[in-house]
Formats: C-alpha cells, structure tokens, sequence
C-alpha cells in the first residue's frame, strides 16, 4: 500500500485502512451499485409499472459507469491515492446518489438511509478532516433532499398500496446496508490484523537490530585489540613446528593451530573488507557457482570435519550475481548450526542447495540432527541459542542479513528427518545489472517454489 502524504497521516490513527485501499473499496462497492441501481430502476418501471423517469435515471447511472470505468484504469497506475482524490471518489457517488434520489422521492425514498454508507467508509479510512468533509456532504445532500424532489408518482388501483411498496423498499434497504457494512467490516477486521502483525514484526526486528549494532560496536573495539595477540600467537606457533620427521604427531596439531590462527586474522580482515564494501556499496560480480564454491571451502576449513553436499544445477551455476556484502557469513553461520545439529546424532553430513526459482534465488540448508521440537518457531532470537557453547546469534545474523536484502528466512523439519533453513533472496537485487538500484522487496520472492 502506498504510503499517504504528510496531510493524510496528521490525526488518523496508525490502523485506518489508507486512501488507496479505500478507493479500490469504493471501486467494488460503484459497481455492486451499478447493478443494483439499473435492476430497480427496471424492476420499478416495467414489473411494478410506475411512471418514473427511467431515462433520467439511466442516465445518471451511465455517468457512474463511465466515471467507474476511469477509476479502474486510474487505479491500475502505481501513482499514490491522496487523501483528497479519495474525497473526490466519495464526492462523485455522493452527488451521483442525491441525483438519483431526487428523481425518486427525495428524503422519503427508504433507499436514502444508503448515504450514510459513504461516512462509515471514510472514518475507517480517512483522517479527521477527511470524515468531516464527507459527513458534511452527506449531511447537505439528505437536507437538499428534505425539500427538494420529484415525488413518486403514486400506485395504480389494483395493484399494491404506496405502504407496502415503502415496506418492500426498507427491508431491501436494510438487506444491503446489512450486507456492504458486514463485508466491510470484515475487510477492515482483516486489515487491522494485518497491519498490527506488521508492526509487531517491525518492532522485534528494530529491537533485533538494536542488538546487532551493540554487538557490531563491541566486536569492531574486539577486532582492532585481538589482531596484536593473533599476530603473536601466529609467529611462535611458526617457531615451535618441529623439523619433518621428529615428532609428526605434535607437528600436524601445531600446523592446524597455525591454519586456525590464520583463520581468525582472516576473519578479523573479512569483517573490516564486508563493512568497507557496504559503505561504498560496491559487492562483487561472479558466477553463482563459484559463490557456493567460496562458501563451502571457507567452511571446510572452518570445520574440517564436515561432509558438506552441495547440490547447484549446471544453468544455476554459471549465473551471474552481485554477492552483497555478508551474504557470505550468513550462509557460512547456517552451514556451522547445521553441522553442531547433525553432530548430536553423530553425524558430519551437511547439504547445501542452491536453486533459482522464478522470482528469488534460494538457498538451502539442511541437517541430519533431531530437527526442531516445534516446527512453527520462528528461528533463534539474538542472544539464545539452543547449544551448550552457542552464543544465540548466527540465525539473528542470517535473518537479518535477509531481511537487509529484501528476502525472508524461514525454518522447518525437512522430510526423512533433520532440519532445513530456507534463505530466499529477491533475484532482481542480485542482478549485476541492478547494481545502485534499491533492492526489490521480499514480496519479488515467491515463498510457495519448492525444489
């Protein structure tokens, strides 16, 4: 939904439906009108044989027609429906309405209670102003009406008296008052749901990136301080390798502490190069496969023991994409959760998919553990992690990592045991091409593609 001006948003309350989706309700109401308003017309002068002025009438309602008609292709444009073009909407149906009623009995026509329709819709949609301005026309139209109209002409002898017909005419009335306020209300009902989840959401992810800022902030003061010991564990450990052949069993464990030693000042450089290449914005171009290739050998070497599975379709691989910065370190931090699930069962086997779908690349991660004891939970939230030396923040990381690039992260026991993290990322943001465009939202991917 777009989002209203500053006008519109002074003194309406955070959950009112909002210009546009009024108009387009006021779009379905028009034509539910339409058919009505030609159907009674027709009824009342060939079935009941009243002599009202029918070609007036119809003409009235083909001005609505085609004023409807222009609505369905304005509204197919992505410009924003203010809240003074919504007023306008209601102002033609208003006016369109009193013509009609004029014709047909004024005030005294049970169909005139209808004009208070217009003001129910604009105080759930409109600000306060907005519901003022057409309340106030309403209110005109049904004064003018009070004195000013054609009567209906009345009934013939012999067929049913003016009593009944107004009878007939008030239970209809009430039938579609019924009807369009309980259809409304339970889109609005809806909406209001909708919208209170999205701001839940929003909340949970502003406290969640507070969070990551504090971490990031503390991290960054750890990075700088941890480089000097690093670079000091790195040079003994250099000097303590035995020479070949003297002691293999002790030189094999220094070599791998020195290969982790290089790994932490790697790691510690990575941070910095992902940082500085948000900042510029500038994200490397390669093929798709090579990608999954980098993300997997970094992790072998973070994890030797680990079976990784990669499965990447040959047309996948050779696709171009623009690799946003920490795309990376999310995968690699799902890999890692993966490969601590599995080893709860004793198990080293991990499984990476790579796929592009129609709208979102995706990728997937799946374990051979026990899988998650409650399917519907959403992943870890920062800071709790169900391991014993976890610290609680590589799915945070991911998520958000996801949620920066437009895309959703989401968890579910996979079939024949385990589990499986789903990261679906727009595909148009991944583009080479798109590179200094905003990145499409989550709604580009399509969560249904299965593999």
């Amino acid at each position: 939904m777009p989002a209203r001006n500053a006008t519109a948003n002074r003194g309406s309350s955070p959950f009112r439906l909002g210009p546009r989706t009024l108009a387009i309700t006021l779009a379905w109401l028009r034509l539910t009108a339409i058919t009505g308003q030609t159907l009674a017309v027709l009824f009342v002068a060939y079935m009941v044989a009243l002599a009202i002025p029918v070609r007036a009438l119809l003409a009235g309602i083909g001005v609505l027609l085609v004023f409807e008609i222009a609505m369905v292709m304005r509204l197919r444009l992505r410009w924003p429906v203010t809240e003074v073009e919504a007023i306008g909407h209601i102002a033609v149906d208003v006016l369109v309405m009193g013509y009609l009623l004029y014709l047909s009995g004024g005030a005294s026509n049970p169909f005139v209670t209808l004009l208070l329709v217009p003001i129910a819709l604009a105080a759930a949609a409109l600000s306060r102003p907005g519901i003022a301005v057409v309340a106030v026309l309403c209110a005109a139209i049904y004064g003018l009406l009070l004195h000013w109209y054609l009567p209906l002409p009345a009934m013939l002898a012999g067929r049913m008296s003016d009593s009944t017909l107004q009878e007939i005419g008030m239970a209809i009335d009430f039938v579609i008052a019924a009807l369009l306020l309980g259809v409304f209300i339970a889109r609005l009902a809806r909406a209001l749901r909708g919208e209170q989840l999205r701001l839940q959401r929003l909340r949970e992810r502003a406290l969640r990136d507070e969070g990551i800022l504090a971490m990031a902030t503390q991290s960054a003061g750890a990075a700088h301080e941890l480089n000097t010991p690093l670079a000091t564990l790195r040079m003994l450990l250099h000097e303590l390798i035995p020479a070949p052949s003297t002691c293999e069993p002790l030189r094999e464990d220094l070599k791998l502490m020195a290969q982790q030693v290089d790994r932490c000042s790697e790691i510690l450089r990575d941070l910095v190069a992902v940082g500085r290449a948000q900042l510029d914005g500038d994200n490397e171009s390669l093929r798709l496969g090579d990608f999954v290739r980098r993300c997997t050998d970094r992790f072998q070497l973070l994890r030797p023991e680990a079976d990784t599975q990669v499965q990447l379709d040959a047309a996948d691989a050779d696709l171009p994409v623009r690799v946003p910065a920490g795309l990376q370190h999310a995968l690699i931090n799902l890999l890692n959760n993966a490969l601590d699930a599995s080893a709860q069962l004793g198990s080293t086997q991990v499984a990476l998919c790579a796929r592009r779908g129609t709208r979102c690349l995706e990728f997937r991660v799946r374990d051979h553990g026990p899988g998650f004891a409650d399917p519907s939970r959403s992943p870890d939230s920062l800071g709790i992690s169900g391991k014993d030396h976890g610290l609680g923040i590589g799915l945070a990381l991911a998520e958000a990592t996801a949620d920066r690039l437009g895309g959703d992260l989401d968890a579910g026991n996979a079939t024949g045991g385990g589990a499986e993290i789903r990261l679906r990322l727009p595909l148009l943001s991944l583009l080479p091409e798109q590179q200094g465009k905003p990145a499409p939202t989550a709604a580009h991917c399509n969560p249904e593609e299965t593999l």
